[in-house]
């Protein structure tokens, strides 16, 4: 495995990574958490809020921000991987509406949090824009807005001037633009929360990896936790778990980073409130300009491994990484001459209806949270506060939201998992480019959601 400050550039670029303490001595604590990522903190961060006279311990198998957390693309976003048009099937109008407004409110809470602790995390509300590069395109970002205009999303639809306005890519035919995203430093805002939980009394403990995890118990190889409530919070990593193989599918988001660029290049580009950006391809892009001037740009397309195998070798693929810079370029002809510094990857979870959730039973004490599909900076925020509240018995509108208690059935056995996953893949790739030459949405692509649950 790489040192960790070679994981990505955003751990490159923070203070010490040094390990804390592994667990060493059977303990006591009100409640074990296991995973120092996002969700992990954000929960012993909130529950501390709401009770400081509360043990919590929380377990790493590795570092704090080991994972996803500390190698995203720093987006801070009101999505959630459940379409609109799905999650009013399921659960109707007013209860899809209280959820999309409850991400609204996590992008509000993490910005919020982040100033209250002095955190330092580059953090700029400068929203996103998608870009529509094709007719089929198009026609997804209009139905994007009948779902804004559905559920009072703030989405607002552009015309090629104005989308090229704010990001001057090829082939630009319009777009759509939400306030409700900020650019953060995803690695200063989860090793800074990791020292803040530590100052209210959370015990962290560095590269304990947890090999069992049950009821009001968590045991790693040097020794066992006993607690009133156990928290799942591995996301991409759970299915490492003992009986979690299947739970949420480890899926691979790979990550180029240019040089930093001067000020010419970037009036080019634009960008200028660092706003993030995607497009409305159907395989998943996304980019933002960093505080120090570098284009990020990362994307679906590392191929699912057979067994939810998770290995360091994964999180770099030269021909995926080549795909990338390959679609950069296309999209901004300014940076072929630019050098591309970084790059990098590792799992994201995916559950096979592909929503998030989060929960907690009291009955047994344990809680989990996770399946963002790579929209994890702000869900954690929400999934750390719902879980405080559920831990400590509150009732609250965030324990009343839909996702609450969700239960996503289990992925199927392999190699049914590896065959679907990667099929997937790529029908969504092949889809894409049916779409460049036809201009006509992807029956394809239509049918892999539909199959996905989305």
């Amino acid at each position: 495995m790489l040192p960790y400050r070679d994981l990505s550039l955003w751990l490159g670029q923070v203070g010490d990574l040094t390990p804390r303490p592994s667990l060493q001595q059977d303990l006591e604590a009100d409640v074990a958490v296991v995973g120092a990522g996002f969700t992990g903190l954000w929960t012993a961060y909130y529950l501390t809020e709401l009770d400081p006279s509360l043990s919590v311990v929380v377990l790493e198998s590795e570092i704090a921000g080991f994972g996803a957390s500390g190698r995203n693309g720093g987006w801070c976003s009101a999505l959630y991987p459940v379409s609109p048009e799905t999650l009013i099937d399921e659960v109707g109008i007013d209860a899809a509406r209280a959820q999309y407004h409850a991400m609204r409110g996590a992008v509000d809470e993490v910005i919020r949090a982040a100033a209250a602790e002095g955190i330092e995390a580059d953090v700029t509300r400068g929203g996103t824009i998608l870009l529509a590069r094709s007719e089929a395109q198009l026609d997804r970002a209009r139905a994007e807005q009948h779902d804004s205009d559905l559920l009072d999303l703030d989405y607002r639809l552009l015309d090629a001037d104005e989308a090229r306005g704010r990001l001057n890519a090829t082939g630009v035919l319009g777009g759509s633009y939400t306030p409700h995203c900020a650019s953060v430093h995803p690695a200063k805002l989860v090793r800074g929360l990791a020292r803040v939980v530590e100052q209210r009394g959370v015990r962290i403990f560095e590269q304990s990896p947890v090999t069992s995890l049950g009821q009001r118990r968590v045991d790693t190889a040097g020794a066992s936790v006993r607690a009133g409530a156990v928290v799942r919070a591995t996301e991409g990593y759970t299915a490492r778990l003992a009986g979690s193989r299947r739970a949420l599918a480890p899926v691979y988001s790979l990550v180029v980073a240019t040089e930093p660029l001067p000020d010419s290049v970037w009036d080019e580009i634009g960008l200028r409130d660092r706003e993030t950006w995607s497009d409305f391809r159907n395989l998943i892009v996304y980019g933002q300009r960093t505080a120090d001037g570098r284009m990020v740009f990362g994307g679906r397309g590392a191929p699912y491994h057979l067994g939810s195998r998770i290995r360091p070798e994964y999180d770099r693929v030269p021909a995926v990484f080549g795909k990338l810079e390959e679609t950069l370029h296309d999209l901004f002809p300014v940076l072929r001459d630019r050098s591309v510094t970084h790059r990098w990857g590792g799992p994201l979870g995916i559950a096979r209806d592909w929503h998030a959730s989060v929960g907690f039973d009291a009955a047994t004490g344990f809680g989990w949270a996770g399946g963002y599909v790579g929209d994890g900076v702000s869900t954690t925020n929400l999934a750390g506060r719902t879980l405080a509240d559920l831990v400590t018995g509150r009732t609250s509108e965030l324990t009343a939201l839909p996702w609450v208690g969700h239960r996503s059935r289990d992925w199927e056995p392999e190699p049914l998992r590896w065959i679907g996953a990667n099929l997937g893949l790529q029908a969504m790739t092949l889809a894409d480019r049916a779409e460049g030459r036809s201009g006509r949405p992807s029956r394809v692509a239509g049918l892999v959601n539909a199959m996905m649950g989305r």
